[in-house]
């Protein structure tokens, strides 16, 4: 599993996870697109925001190796402003390839951009 050298453990004040220490025996959590409902709360909305904020910031537009990437946080992207780089794709793989959608990134969560061209 490779670990993402750098990128934040979690958001800053919270117990919001965006990595994990070491890989599960068992293999790996599979993704699954998760739905955001209007009502979730501003918490949780917060954290999307902060892991969507990492993921433009340490990888950009590029394509990156899920390695370490918490699967319930990334699940909450998934399929929308995360999606997946390779086809076939491994939802249970560690080794799976994914890639920000920059543009639905942007507006879903404007904030992430402002003052900043991340592509």
């Amino acid at each position: 599993m490779i670990k993402h050298r750098g990128f934040p453990s979690r958001q800053p004040g919270t117990d919001f996870q965006f990595t994990i220490r070491r890989a599960n025996a068992k293999g790996a959590t599979p993704l699954a697109r998760r739905e955001r409902y209007a009502d979730r709360r501003p918490a949780d909305r917060a954290a999307d925001v902060a892991f969507l904020g990492a993921l433009v910031a340490h990888f950009g537009d590029a394509p990156f190796v899920r390695g370490n990437l918490d699967a319930g946080r990334l699940s909450w992207l998934f399929g929308r402003e995360v999606l997946p780089c390779d086809d076939p794709f491994d939802p249970c793989d560690y080794e799976a390839r994914l890639i920000v959608d920059v543009e639905a990134a942007r507006a879903a969560f404007p904030e992430v951009f402002d003052g900043d061209d991340p592509a």
